[in-house]
């Protein structure tokens, strides 16, 4: 008989940071593979202080007896103290907005260890899956690295490729962006911890470093290709703030949509050509999209039918136009305008 012998646990204390859905897998790896984490460090559980896409680790934390901390400024001071105190080996951030200080970086002996959703040096900066998607990419990537002081600029560990398809939202990229984060901590997490692990310096950035995209950046421009509306649509759609217009001066969210209009049937960029079961025709410079959910600020999305119908929507109305120093800031081209579109209700 012969007898089978699991793999060591990867020896070694962990601290483990994140806060948005990437973070997530990445934890549970870490405790598939009996890791030692000692401490979750996340944000505060107040709304206003959520980013995009969060997610809460303390379920998850709680069920493996893991204590969670929750601060707004992981380089304060008391932070820091805190953290030395817990004596890493090692650190793991995943899902995290904010650089790790100087301070910080230089505690674990072994390093602080994080991921960035594309294949760097390309596409350093914030939000790389949404500006991905809005520029037409057909993949990102997950890169692992050791941190460093720079923006995106820490040694390579490893990097995996994530294909983009035709329809995806960011949502759905980010999870496939997750799940390959998640497989490369189960490989890699024991040559991390014993110092094996390798490691390859970074080229030179392959592109701009990416800006960062708030809510007001998601004002829609009609006068857009089909593909380019569409684009935009899934990109910024849920966990993200939205894309939206404005009919009248009355803010409009648009959370789905897809190419199946006829691209023979035209109008006005922003002119609504029909309102039926399958969504709202809105016209484009090429042809039309067929928005599929919308909503009204801080409301759920709910079929755009359903919101035409109740918000008095008609065929002809048109959307407004979008200024164009005010379309190239949205795409990451220009200065911000004098008058920003609004982003609240």
């Amino acid at each position: 008989m012969t007898t089978r012998h699991m793999p060591a646990a990867p020896s070694g204390r962990l601290v483990f940071i994140g806060a948005v859905h990437e973070a997530e897998p990445a934890l549970a790896a870490l405790f598939d593979v009996a890791a030692e984490v000692v401490e979750v460090i996340t944000v505060p559980a107040e709304d206003g202080q959520r980013p995009a896409g969060y997610v809460d680790l303390e379920p998850l934390a709680a069920a493996h007896g893991t204590p969670v901390r929750r601060c707004d400024d992981i380089n304060d001071a008391e932070q820091v103290d805190h953290i030395r105190r817990l004596a890493p080996d090692a650190i793991v951030v995943v899902g995290w907005t904010r650089l790790l200080g100087a301070e910080l970086l230089a505690i674990p002996g072994r390093g602080c260890i994080g991921f960035h959703a594309s294949a760097l040096p390309r596409y350093r900066g914030r939000a790389p899956v949404n500006w991905a998607i809005i520029r037409g990419e057909t993949q990102t990537g997950n890169t692992m690295m050791y941190l460093d002081a720079g923006v995106d600029t820490g040694d390579i560990i490893d990097q995996r490729m994530v294909p983009i398809g035709t329809d995806d939202t960011c949502a759905a990229v980010y999870a496939r962006v997750a799940a390959a984060g998640a497989a490369m901590l189960r490989e890699h997490l024991p040559a991390i911890l014993d110092g094996t692990a390798s490691r390859r310096p970074q080229g030179p950035a392959d592109g701009e470093v990416l800006r960062k995209r708030t809510p007001a950046m998601g004002v829609t421009d009609w006068s857009r290709s089909s593909r380019c509306v569409h684009d935009w649509i899934r990109a910024l759609t849920e966990p993200y703030p939205g894309a939206f217009t404005f009919l009248a001066g009355r803010k409009v969210m648009l959370w789905a949509s897809d190419l199946a209009e006829d691209a023979s049937i035209a109008g006005r960029p922003g002119q609504v050509l029909s309102c039926g079961a399958d969504g709202v025709a809105v016209a484009t410079a090429d042809g039309s999209i067929r928005i599929t959910a919308m909503s009204d600020p801080g409301a759920s999305p709910e079929p755009a039918l359903t919101w035409a119908r109740a918000s008095g929507l008609r065929p002809r109305d048109r959307f407004d136009e979008v200024d164009r120093a005010t379309a190239r800031w949205a795409l990451g081209l220009g200065a911000a305008p004098i008058a920003v579109p609004t982003a609240g209700g």
